[in-house]
């Protein structure tokens, strides 16, 4: 017979790491009734021989940031996690597949560059001489990424290859560095498009302080050089409809990373006037002060998605296919590629 991993009238597990970015989700699960236990991250145990886990759903809400506050012990344990979950067959909101991608500017471009969507000139590096070398064969201004990101945290820009070959530079906790193009942007601007369970929920455009590359629109961000004209930041962040084309490659880049709710963002290139995709967030915290920013509260809508999902038969493991290799050892790049094709043929699960 089958062995399901959990109940469905179990409670709703969600696993977060900073301390305030989800009140309003704690406020919404509780306004609604649903019962739901908080998983901190940054110091959290698990048995991975335990066939089962006491949850209808977890709900991922780990932040790559997390390093900027102290806890990147909780960023590859937490990646495990989704594994030993997806393994037994847990139902996961931004499971491990997703979150790969999220730990990864590297993987980023590269699915950008098989869904034949643009994005900027990228290098990724490993080594000081290699980031000189690959500089050589992209357009100045540049900017060098950590691979592992969050928050802009790590990124340096540099003019001239002569400024790069004199810098110092992080690659961060992987080692691993992006080499990219500097996109100049039309109007000072970016913009990121929010998805939720496959659709649009909302766009805003960030208007930018040159010199940061912070774009967190949350509250409790550190945002030296962006602003929402609601939390005394200066410069406004204001609600935005992209074009249907670009809300339709960021429907494609979300559905192919394997993701129920993600940020995507691009930039205006001033020179063409063409959008080119640079991040992809799973983590999505959503903007500050919404209901005036958007004109309502994206957190209701997240719980919706979340009700479903715990609603939702558990994975079946074992059955029929009972002397298969276990779930983890499908690793989340391999899901995340199934996830991809499937996007790009257009196959709704």
């Amino acid at each position: 017979m089958p062995v399901v991993s959990t109940e469905v009238e179990r409670p709703v597990a969600i696993l977060y790491e900073h301390p305030l970015w989800f009140e309003p989700l704690f406020a919404e699960l509780e306004r609604r009734g649903i019962a739901y236990e908080r998983l901190h991250a940054e110091r959290h145990a698990f048995d991975p021989g335990a066939p089962s886990i006491p949850y209808s759903l977890v709900v991922n809400r780990m932040s790559p940031s997390a390093w900027t506050r102290g806890h990147e012990r909780a960023i590859f344990h937490t990646l495990d996690y989704l594994a030993y979950l997806d393994g037994i067959g847990v139902n996961v909101l931004n499971g491990p597949g997703a979150y790969a991608y999220e730990l990864s500017k590297a993987r980023q471009c590269a699915l950008f560059a098989r869904l034949g969507i643009r994005y900027p000139r990228t290098r990724v590096v490993n080594d000081r001489d290699a980031a000189v070398a690959a500089a050589r064969d992209l357009r100045f201004p540049l900017l060098v990424k950590p691979n592992v990101g969050g928050s802009g945290a790590g990124i340096v820009s540099f003019d001239s290859l002569d400024e790069l070959e004199s810098a110092a530079l992080d690659f961060g906790l992987d080692c691993t560095a992006l080499v990219q193009e500097r996109i100049p942007p039309r109007d000072g601007s970016i913009v990121r498009v929010e998805i939720l369970g496959s659709e649009l929920l909302y766009a805003i455009r960030i208007l930018l302080v040159p010199g940061s590359f912070n774009l967190c629109p949350a509250d409790y961000c550190d945002l030296p050089g962006v602003a929402d004209g609601v939390s005394g930041r200066g410069l406004p962040i204001e609600a935005f409809e992209p074009p249907a084309e670009v809300v339709a490659d960021a429907k494609r880049i979300v559905a192919a990373a394997g993701m129920d709710v993600a940020g995507v963002e691009y930039v205006i290139d001033d020179r063409d006037g063409l959008p080119y995709f640079y991040d992809l967030n799973a983590l999505s915290n959503f903007v500050a002060d919404a209901p005036n920013v958007i004109g309502f509260d994206p957190f209701v809508n997240l719980v919706d998605l979340i009700a479903e999902l715990a609603g939702k038969a558990p994975v079946q493991v074992g059955g029929a296919l009972g002397d298969r290799a276990p779930g983890e050892v499908l690793d989340g790049a391999l899901a995340s590629r199934l996830a991809e094709a499937r996007g790009q043929l257009g196959v709704r699960e």
